[in-house]
């Protein structure tokens, strides 16, 4: 039997040990990655909303607590509120608006910053062809043997490197990319909830204008009958000329104001039609009165608003890049292994060029070390540290914000719902007083100052009533807006491992 060390089957080549050696230790150094592990940052969440705790009466009044059986708000939000006009001009927001463009944009070029960044898994291979010819001086002083001849130098290199991620400074690197382009995603669907709410608000208050348009156009109907029965009491010497001119400057009053809603309607419409992306001189909407009340709304719990708020989960991402920029800056402190190689062909002659004689290679690691930089790095890593502390304070505010919008819009909806109630009441007291004040005028009981009076008072009562009605469809989409829209954090682009950014931001489902 042949020793064991001699046996061909277990012995093992130089080059092949050595290989086998590097390459461990290449596994081994590059599993090290220095930095704080990222863990979400605790934020304040209450147990109830407060205004659906103190009032839970309240839940059929506007909103309700969300059920598993409910219907949730969905992405579409706005077909809530069952306005087909509505519906469609939401439609063209996605298609058309150009900030919302511009926040898709932003995204792609974060997305595009991720794979810039995992380039750096890999080594760079670049070539570098050159032909130089050169003539020796014949008085050449330094280089007697070779003065008068002239020579051509024909070189194809092919150069490699690579830089082992020991520390995780390229890892860490595009974690801060990855995170980052979440955030952008993020930042997109909020400027997207934005528009669609602005675009929502707009379109109810136009609408709320309108029906203030139809009040004052019916109430100058109105007016000039009264006017009429003024004129022909006067004719009749029942009435005085001061009774006359009170009735036609009340008419003319009203006509103005009516005017004056257009104003304000032009603007309203103008300001959709930048929305959706269109000039305002070739955009229009018809009149449509607002008359129903708003919808209900499905609020979920507190805790759930942390995950149904883009602009919370693109702070939160941001907090994750930060973390991971403290790696980047902690790895400065550690040496950068460099492993290189270069290899190709090099000749005298064009014909000698690319023959296997000719040809070249060279290889070998090397490690940088910075000795002293007078403090940069510590500066760099403080920073770094200095930031992540401002962005998880940046996310703690997000969260609070958000729970401040839902509570004032919960509170704006019971407000307001009491307040339409008793303006309610106030409107059908007006008119019972018009009524009798007319009734009592004709009778020549009272002088016409009476009925000015009364119409005034019904009037602004009538409008008021338009005007709360208005702001509770806002304040109930201003709600929507305030829980997220229907949007969930799982619908940020989700990577793993090697995975890309290949998505663009997602539409709520």
């Amino acid at each position: 039997m042949k020793p064991l060390g001699n046996s061909p089957a277990v012995e093992a080549k130089p080059g092949a040990w050595a290989a086998g050696v590097l390459t461990s230790t290449l596994f081994l150094l590059t599993a090290c990655m220095v930095g704080p592990k990222y863990t979400k940052p605790p934020a304040p969440v209450p147990a109830a909303y407060k205004e659906l705790a103190s009032n839970p009466t309240q839940q059929m009044k506007g909103w309700k607590t969300a059920q598993p059986q409910d219907q949730v708000i969905r992405g579409r939000w706005w077909e809530t509120f069952n306005d087909p006009r509505l519906n469609g001009l939401e439609e063209r927001v996605d298609v058309s608006n150009q900030n919302l463009k511009v926040a898709e944009a932003q995204f792609r070029q974060a997305r595009a910053l991720v794979r810039f960044y995992r380039a750096s898994y890999y080594p760079t291979l670049s070539v570098a062809p050159s032909i130089t010819g050169e003539q020796f001086s014949k008085n050449s002083p330094t280089l007697s043997s070779l003065a008068g001849r002239s020579y051509g130098d024909y070189v194809l290199p092919f150069d490699l490197s690579y830089e082992a991620d020991v520390w995780g400074r390229i890892r860490r690197s595009v974690e801060a990319a990855r995170a980052s382009a979440q955030a952008s995603a993020g930042d997109h669907e909020t400027v997207k909830l934005s528009i669609h709410a602005e675009l929502a608000v707009d379109y109810f208050e136009l609408r709320g204008l309108d029906a203030q348009k139809q009040l004052l156009d019916s109430t100058v109907v109105a007016y000039q009958k009264a006017l009429d029965l003024t004129t022909n009491r006067y004719n009749g010497g029942l009435a005085a000329k001061a009774e006359v001119a009170q009735a036609e400057t009340q008419l003319e009053a009203t006509q103005a104001q009516a005017l004056d809603v257009g104003v304000q309607r032009a603007q309203y419409e103008h300001a959709v039609a930048l929305l959706v992306g269109q000039p305002a001189s070739t955009f229009s909407i018809l009149s449509l009165p607002i008359s129903v009340p708003p919808p209900k709304i499905p609020v979920g719990l507190p805790s759930e608003l942390l995950e149904r708020r883009p602009d919370i989960a693109a702070a939160e991402r941001r907090v994750a890049a930060a973390n991971a920029q403290i790696g980047v800056a902690r790895a400065a402190f550690f040496p950068t292994i460099l492993l290189s190689a270069s290899a190709g062909f090099e000749g005298s002659g064009i014909t000698s060029w690319l023959s296997w004689p000719s040809r070249m290679w060279a290889v070998g690691p090397s490690l940088v070390q910075t000795i002293y930089d007078a403090g940069r790095r510590r500066a760099a890593s403080e920073q770094a540290q200095a930031a992540y502390d401002a962005n998880v304070a940046s996310y703690r505010e997000s969260v609070l914000t958000a729970f401040q919008e839902v509570e004032d819009n919960l509170a704006a909806l019971r407000i307001l719902d009491e307040e339409s109630k008793k303006q309610d009441q106030a409107v059908q007291a007006a008119e019972r007083s018009l009524a009798l004040s007319t009734n009592r005028y004709k009778g020549g009981l009272v002088t016409y100052l009476e009925v000015v009076t009364a119409q005034s008072a019904a009037l602004t009562n009538e409008r008021t009533a338009v005007e709360i009605l208005t702001r509770r469809m806002n304040a109930s989409v201003l709600l929507i807006k305030a829980l997220g829209g229907g949007w969930s954090v799982s619908n940020l682009p989700q990577v793993s491992g090697h995975d890309d950014l290949h998505a663009r931001p997602a539409a709520a489902s």
